[in-house]
């Protein structure tokens, strides 16, 4: 696999090793997630149902039902309102391939689960016609601390040929073979140095405006909270957000290896530490509990569903429990 700091592999080697990842995870998907849902595919989080549309005038034969009585009070002519059905209500994945993600030390790389929650959730929502779309995102291709020296040397500053866009958007689309394209869209995305901007990919599902639908935001959250916290209640305001945040355990604590070098994928610096010491393991462990419960509170404030999917966990088994636990949330009149 590939690790931080290292050179990045060649296309047809990085676009081979997406493919290779891809199918394995989708025959997790369609073998594992089908068989435990037991055939209810509802999706992650149930959709806000038909949803009223545009009114027109009523038509022998129309559902009496479905009359719009204030259009119909204010033109005196009888209006019935149009509803959208389930099948066509979008879905749109915020899908953060910053280099944090380009990390793993259990079973799978952050980068790997990223694309198997994108791709769980493609299955579970193309379903019955629905679409799904996505805006994809990583670094700007320029380290930060590189990006200082530009500043000061103008005549090396990278090109816009030279410097592919930092956040594509792949149009929302039904049916499965364009499900599978824009998993393949996703999977073949290099990660590159460099900040990545999480509220600014974030905001790019509120432009423009859509109908209500629901949206997912995959990240591992590695960035300042304050930074997409705004974004995503915006967000939540008129679609039912998911959040799904990805975890590796030496994010949570460090073991005990002696002297251990850590390289920061974004900026490039390098960082020696003392694992041995244990009032440090025991700092290192609180601070990213806090850090955290910061993320989980910024996300329950937001009023988003949040699903923390690990590295050294069964991830298809956590996401089915969250589902379950979801419905039943429904069926006892709560959201979240």
């Amino acid at each position: 696999m590939t690790r931080a700091g290292t050179a990045p592999p060649g296309a047809d080697q990085g676009t081979a090793r997406a493919e290779a990842v891809l199918s394995r995870l989708q025959l997790l998907v369609t073998r594992k997630l089908d068989g435990l849902l037991q055939g209810d595919y509802a999706g992650l989080l149930p959709g806000p149902g038909s949803e009223a549309g545009e009114s027109r005038e009523y038509r022998p034969g129309d559902d009496v039902r479905r009359m719009d009585w204030p259009v119909t009070a204010r033109t005196t002519t009888p209006h019935v309102r149009r509803t959208v059905a389930d099948r066509e209500l979008e879905t749109w994945l915020a899908v953060d391939l910053s280099a944090s993600v380009d990390f793993g030390t259990a079973r799978w790389l952050k980068r790997d689960l990223v694309i198997a929650a994108a791709a769980a959730m493609a299955h579970l929502t193309v379903r019955g016609g629905n679409r799904i779309g996505a805006v994809v995102g990583t670094g700007s291709g320029v380290p930060v601390s590189a990006s200082r020296g530009w500043r000061r040397r103008r005549d090396s500053a990278p090109t816009a040929e030279a410097t592919p866009p930092s956040m594509v958007r792949l149009p929302a689309r039904p049916g499965r073979k364009e499900a599978q394209g824009l998993l393949r869209a996703i999977a073949r995305t290099r990660i590159r140095p460099g900040r990545a901007d999480l509220g600014a990919l974030v905001d790019m599902l509120n432009r423009p405006p859509r109908r209500r639908g629901v949206a997912v935001v995959i990240s591992d959250f590695l960035t300042p909270v304050e930074g997409w916290a705004r974004p995503v209640r915006k967000l939540g305001v008129r679609h039912d957000v998911l959040a799904i945040e990805v975890v590796d355990p030496r994010e949570l604590e460090l073991p005990d290896v002696g002297v251990l070098t850590l390289a920061d994928p974004e900026t490039g610096a390098l960082h020696e530490v003392q694992t041995a010491d244990p009032a440090l393991r025991r700092r290192y462990a609180e601070a990213a509990g806090e850090q955290r419960a910061v993320i989980a509170r910024a996300l329950r404030a937001a009023g988003a569903a949040h699903l923390r999917l690990r590295t050294d966990t069964d991830w298809l088994l956590d996401m089915v429990r969250f589902v379950a636990a979801q419905r039943h949330a429904r069926t006892r009149g709560t959201t979240r």
